[in-house]
């Protein structure tokens, strides 16, 4: 796809913004969606200049970036820096389909999280924390020196480069979709991925264990393994389904958290959960 002067174009000092704009990534995590505060915040800037001369359409791009969104934080860069292009491509184009954005947002989360979570929080921190406390218990004070610099030099240079490769890879690849036709393909690819991730991290981050028992003597079983037989993690699915439709009624987040606490707790009391 040529530029020509009438379109907007993204700029090395663009991504530089994004690059320092994402190293408070976790300063506004909440519970709700978690880092799309600071994805926005990251994001805005370059909103302002693709979208500045339409209060309509600014307004609409930072809605966009508000949804949830969660991802390790050194990995961020990156999937701003792809965002980058999509939204510089929807700014220079009429039919550009915007529900591309938020998929390939959740596609991309879910994966470099597991293998940024595995680089930094797995290994370079605590490698990072082994050398730095054998010089602290010596008193040296090369020890916390140390520490800041294994952790955040790679950390820098991963930010950097991730959103400047992250913009041509998205330039490169969304040039040669949209060309080919590609675009629904990639989205409807996109979104399964996505919903593969949220299947995943369902069965192993909500954990339900019904302890009650069913039946007397030798024959008794826990209603947990009669769930069990029928489908593993039927249960963590019942519960995200419950916390949908809760949020699809736009319930406040808070008062799911406190409810599935009261619920959790009687439950336990009971004898039913453990």
């Amino acid at each position: 796809m040529m530029m020509t002067s009438n379109e907007k174009k993204v700029t090395k000092k663009d991504l530089m913004r994004i690059f320092w704009r994402s190293l408070p990534m976790e300063f506004g995590w909440n519970y709700e969606r978690q880092m799309h505060l600071a994805f926005a915040h990251m994001m805005s800037p370059l909103m302002k200049k693709l979208y500045g001369e339409d209060d309509a359409q600014y307004a609409n791009s930072l809605e966009r970036h508000m949804e949830f969104f969660n991802c390790t934080p050194q990995i961020v860069p990156f999937i701003g820096g792809v965002v980058a292009s999509m939204e510089e491509t929807n700014a220079n184009s009429d039919d550009f389909d915007l529900s591309s954005i938020s998929s390939i947002k959740t596609a991309l989360m879910g994966p470099l999280s597991g293998i940024g979570d595995s680089i930094f929080m797995g290994t370079i921190r605590v490698i990072a924390t082994g050398l730095a406390v054998s010089l602290a218990e010596k008193g040296n004070i090369l020890g916390p020196i140390l520490f800041l610099l294994l952790y955040n030099i790679p950390a820098y240079l991963l930010r950097y480069y991730g959103v400047m490769s992250g913009y041509k890879l998205g330039v490169g690849y969304l040039t040669k979709i949209q060309e080919s036709g590609l675009m629904e393909t990639f989205k409807k690819a996109a979104s399964i991925l996505g919903v593969m991730v949220i299947g995943a991290m369902t069965n192993e981050m909500v954990a339900i264990n019904f302890t009650l028992k069913l039946g007397s003597g030798d024959e008794a079983q826990t209603l947990q393994n009669i769930l069990d037989g029928m489908m593993p993690g039927l249960m963590s699915l019942v519960v995200l389904y419950i916390f949908y439709k809760l949020n699809k009624r736009k319930v406040n987040v808070l008062w799911q958290i406190l409810g599935a606490a009261i619920i959790g707790v009687l439950l336990t009391w009971y004898g039913i959960l453990g």
